[in-house]
């Protein structure tokens, strides 16, 4: 496994990050929505939501797409969002680029977003 691609999920513990053209993981690309998804990590679980964006979010099950709204997914997962294909691992490896001790942006207030979310 390539040193930048290792993650330390329990780092992550706690956090959400917005994925899309204006998210704490930027990608690049017109069929991707401003806000098209996040990760959470809960317990040292990833949690994948769709944030109702445009083109949907899929996951490639056997080598088919899977329209994906939400639940929890593995590192190696494959992940399509709009046009462009990752890894759960590729995406965390990004966000894991901006987490330091005190970020609290991405830092989950577990009580509030248990109830309203």
């Amino acid at each position: 496994m390539n040193e930048k691609m290792k993650i330390d999920i329990g780092r992550l513990e706690g956090r959400t990050f917005k994925i899309g053209r204006d998210g704490h993981i930027y990608i690049n690309s017109p069929m991707v929505s401003q806000q098209h998804a996040e990760i959470r990590i809960l317990n040292g679980r990833i949690h994948l939501r769709d944030l109702n964006s445009t083109n949907g979010t899929y996951l490639k099950k056997n080598n088919k797409l899977v329209h994906f709204m939400k639940g929890y997914v593995a590192l190696q997962q494959p992940v399509i969002l709009g046009d462009c294909e990752f890894t759960i691992q590729e995406l965390l490896a990004i966000a894991g680029d901006f987490v330091v001790s005190d970020d609290s942006p991405t830092l989950l207030q577990f009580e509030e977003k248990v109830v309203n979310g």
